[in-house]
This record gives structure tokens, C-alpha cells and sequence, in this order.
């Protein structure tokens, strides 16, 4: 997955397409990214005894598919490729600018 927790990215699918947002949670194996704000959806939360946990109606971020969001790299979304250094290490570079992210 091209996609890492903490980047910036834009949605380019799906209901909240043109929405931005900082990924909170990757989640490889299902191929899917949860960003903060974006994909929000309402869920009833049963009180669990004498804790915190009050219950009610609660926010909860849900997964979107990573191919529906785009890496922004300088305020412009692009796509994310790798390239070998000379040293051998892996990094990740920025499609349209060849930039190194």
C-alpha cells in the first residue's frame, strides 16, 4: 500500500469526493484508509456499566477503499510511485513531479 498514516489525501470518489483530510488508519489487508472527518457515519453506543461510556449517538470514521483517495504533495493531488536511491533504500516520489514525498 502507497498510502501511509499521517499523509494528506483527497477523496475522488464516493459521496465525499473533493473532501481532504489526514489518514488516521490504514488498514492493508482490506485495502481500505480511515480519514479523519470523511466517511463519517452515526453509531448507537449501548452504556457498558459504571464506566465512562455513557452511550448514545456517536461519530464514528468508517474505511474507504484507498483507490478512492488521491496523495496531495504541495496542495495538488498525485499519484505514488517508488524509486531505488543509490544507497539501496526504497522511497516513495510523486508521479507528476517526480519528487521525492
Amino acid at each position: 500500500m502507497k498510502l501511509k498514516k499521517g499523509d494528506t489525501v483527497v477523496v475522488i470518489a464516493g459521496k465525499d469526493k473533493g473532501k481532504q483530510g489526514e489518514i488516521s488508519a490504514v488498514l492493508p489487508k482490506e485495502n481500505k484508509v480511515k480519514i479523519a472527518g470523511v466517511n463519517v457515519a452515526k453509531r448507537h453506543l449501548a452504556a457498558k456499566g459504571q464506566t465512562a461510556n455513557t452511550g448514545g449517538i456517536v461519530d464514528k470514521d468508517m474505511p474507504l477503499d484507498a483507490s478512492n483517495v488521491m496523495l496531495v504533495h504541495k496542495g495538488k493531488p498525485t499519484r505514488v510511485g517508488y524509486k531505488i536511491k543509490d544507497d539501496g533504500t526504497k522511497v516513495r516520489v510523486a508521479k507528476s513531479t517526480g519528487e521525492e514525498i
